[in-house]
């Protein structure tokens, strides 16, 4: 397996639909061949050449899916970025990543242009409808393309990862990289051209690029495209579909929709989460209104996925399942990296042939990441249970040290979660003058529900050594979250951390 775009497409049927539009747009995956091989007819004559970065920030569409595929012909190198960066924002990649090429939508495009003047590149506008100048251009080029050769090492794509601390870092993807993560997720998911997926994720991100369109497209499956997640255009589509993928807030806005039901689900055959944890109650009310397990996995931009609870066999909530085929992973201890005994918590890491390349343009940073025997060290913190099953705790840089000891926001969340009314907390550390750094925690409450900081603080008392329990609560409408769900702590630190006495 060398050529990432020979390996997507080579049993998919002509005739097969690919991508519905929720705009009514139908594409087959011969379309797929026809307008990648104009658009990457497109890419060489506006001047872009082997591993040459293509950065795009556009609207989600089919025609960015085929961009992508355009660019693995080429021997580009794909570069998507959120649509909600702001011109400041995107100046940072355009400055460190030098794009040949800048694509952008409508409301994108003049921002670029002001940044392809400061730093170089060219642009080219694509609308969510198949509008704009790249197009025009595509248009008018032969269908027939012959491909870049490719290596199985060469460049398929940079993601930058979301930058909740210091620079935003860009992971290096190779053709081997993703073409071996899609081909073990197809086997292991089961998904065939028979499957229909449900896809509201968006697609500048590894879970709704390379895990939903690589494995769909993999498969020969078809998708049905929705610009944004909406539970009842989700539910609507059910009974045409077969699998679903998101993230936890999917799950909950599902579960609190009156039109989830047995019935309603009674065609479809996954449901997949990630992306961030997903809570146990969620987990649990959803097999209650559907007859489903849903199915937790977990991964990073780095290396995509990592571990997935099993298809056949229990999905146990609050676990994200088993190493994946042909991916080691080991639970270190953070400073020496050895090995610790299972049960015990500690960094995870791994190696595979999905773990990315490295840093763009940080080879020091690229070097920290990895112990001196090649596993990378991903900065989550984990468990794996008697089982087998593997547990993140927590993100290292959110490990709370109060008076010398380790607290694992994780553990002090499961009892915040089981109080009486509470949809979900965030448990986090902030500076304290005694013990370096003290427990709080943000609590979000069910409607109509409340509670008061004593009583809860008392309940907690019983199930938590002191040193665990939070010095404060504080009681919030919802937790901020970035645009993939995850809770962002460094959010929380900052609104309150200057409210903890010293």
């Amino acid at each position: 397996m060398n050529h990432l775009y020979h390996l997507l497409t080579a049993s998919a049927d002509p005739a097969r639909l690919l991508i519905e539009a929720d705009d009514g747009r139908r594409f087959t995956y011969g379309d797929l061949v026809e307008i990648s091989g104009r658009m990457a007819h497109a890419l060489l004559s506006l001047g872009v050449n082997v591993g040459d970065r293509v950065l795009v920030q556009a609207e989600k569409s089919p025609e960015v899916i085929f961009l992508y595929l355009a660019c693995l012909r080429a021997g580009a190198v794909f570069l998507p970025l959120n649509t909600a960066y702001t011109k400041a924002e995107a100046g940072y990649f355009v400055a460190d990543a030098k794009p040949a090429l800048l694509i952008g939508g409508v409301a994108q495009a003049s921002d670029l242009r002001a940044l392809a003047q400061e730093h170089g590149g060219r642009v080219e506008t694509l609308g969510q409808t198949g509008d704009g100048s790249f197009m025009a251009a595509a248009r008018a080029m032969p269908a027939a393309f012959i491909n870049t050769p490719r290596g199985p090492d060469d460049l398929a794509a940079i993601l930058y990862t979301s930058g909740t601390t210091g620079r935003s870092k860009g992971a290096m993807m190779s053709h081997a990289n993703l073409g071996s993560n899609a081909l073990t997720l197809r086997g292991l998911w089961r998904f065939t051209d028979a499957d229909t997926l449900i896809h509201a994720l968006p697609i500048y991100h590894t879970h709704g690029l390379f895990v939903a369109c690589n494995v769909a497209l993999l498969a020969g499956a078809s998708m049905l495209f929705h610009a944004k997640f909406d539970p009842a255009s989700v539910l609507a589509a059910m009974p045409r579909a077969t699998a679903l993928m998101g993230v936890p807030t999917f799950y909950t806005r599902l579960v609190d929709h009156p039109g989830l039901t047995r019935e309603a689900a009674a065609g479809m055959r996954l449901f997949i989460s990630g992306s961030a944890p997903l809570l146990a109650s969620t987990h649990d009310e959803f097999r209650q209104k559907t007859g489903h397990a849903i199915l937790e996995r977990y991964g990073m931009t780095e290396t995509n996925m990592i571990t997935s609870n099993p298809y056949d066999g229990e999905r146990i909530a609050g676990t994200v399942g088993f190493p994946l085929p042909g991916v080691s992973l080991r639970i270190a201890n953070a400073e020496t990296g050895k090995a610790l005994p299972q049960g015990d918590t500690g960094v995870i890491e791994i190696t595979g042939p999905n773990v990315f390349k490295g840093y763009w343009n940080m080879p020091e940073k690229t070097a920290a990441e990895f112990r001196p025997d090649g596993w990378f060290i991903t900065g989550d913190l984990g468990r794996i249970d008697e089982k087998g099953y593997v547990q993140i705790v927590g993100r290292a840089r959110d490990l709370i040290i109060s008076g010398g000891l380790n607290v694992y926001p994780k553990e002090i969340e499961a009892e915040i979660d089981a109080l009486p009314g509470v949809v979900e907390s965030a448990v986090f550390g902030v500076p304290h003058a005694d013990f370096g750094e003290a427990v709080a925690a943000a609590v979000v409450f069910k409607a109509g529900a409340a509670g008061d900081e004593k009583t809860m603080t008392a309940a907690l008392a019983q199930r938590l050594a002191k040193f665990k329990l939070p010095k404060r609560l504080y009681f919030v409408t919802e937790l901020p979250r970035n645009t993939m769900g995850k809770v962002q702590k460094s959010a929380l630190r900052e609104q309150f951390g200057g409210a903890h006495g010293a």
